[in-house]
């Protein structure tokens, strides 16, 4: 017979577990901005932490959108790689997307398993 015994929270981690992928909403014992939960889709569960995806990012651009119009067509190697090098140009990678709608990165939350007031999912 073995001797461990299941805590609360080990309950409620296989519970969540089971709701993988699903959209949900975690409420946690903190106050603030924080008391109106979390809501997003449900990344992953451990003995101390769920992960939620709060915000989707937008996908990378495609090759065929003429997204790269601004990259000066013979711009030199060095032009592409100074990452705020002093005396570098301007970073055009970095700065391809600044005045397009799609620069969204998207959002993460970790929420710490013993902070969960409250987890609420679909019925079904």
């Amino acid at each position: 017979m073995s001797n461990f015994k299941y805590s609360n929270s080990d309950s409620l981690v296989r519970h969540l577990y089971n709701f993988i992928g699903d959209t949900v909403t975690i409420f946690t014992t903190s106050g603030g901005a924080s008391g109106g939960g979390f809501t997003g889709t449900l990344l992953s569960v451990n003995s101390n932490f769920v992960r939620l995806l709060t915000k989707m990012g937008d996908p990378p651009p495609s090759p065929l959108s003429g997204s790269f119009r601004n990259c000066p067509e013979n711009a030199p190697l060095a032009d592409f790689g100074n990452f705020g090098v002093p005396g570098g140009s301007d970073n055009i990678l970095m700065n391809k997307h600044k005045n397009s709608q799609n620069n969204e990165v998207g959002s993460i939350c970790d929420i710490p398993i013993d902070r969960i007031a409250a987890f609420c999912h679909k019925a079904v």
